[in-house]
């Protein structure tokens, strides 16, 4: 994997975390947070998948890494409804 296949990995999975923070309408932090929920998305989401025998939908071939888009923000907001369901809002 190069650097340009790093950062474009980084960016789609950037994306793919903000689209899920956007469904669920919970947000914490910024940039770094969305690119770590959109891999925490994507095992989340493919294990998930996984589980169900679901098919694995719109995959996004970069250099030798497959990285699942739709499980992905299936899986990154199925994270954050859980981390907003466990905390608590401040007043």
């Amino acid at each position: 994997m190069t650097i340009l296949d790093l950062i474009v990995l980084l960016i789609i999975a950037g994306i793919c975390g903000a689209l899920g923070q956007a469904i669920t309408g919970f947000t914490r932090g910024g940039c770094l947070v969305a690119i770590a929920l959109g891999f925490i998305g994507a095992l989340l989401g493919m294990w998930l998948a996984r589980k169900l025998g679901l098919p694995e939908l719109l995959p996004v071939q970069i250099g030798t890494t497959s990285f699942p888009v739709v499980w992905s923000i299936v899986g990154s907001a199925l994270f954050v409804a859980i981390i907003s369901l466990l905390t608590r809002r401040r007043p």
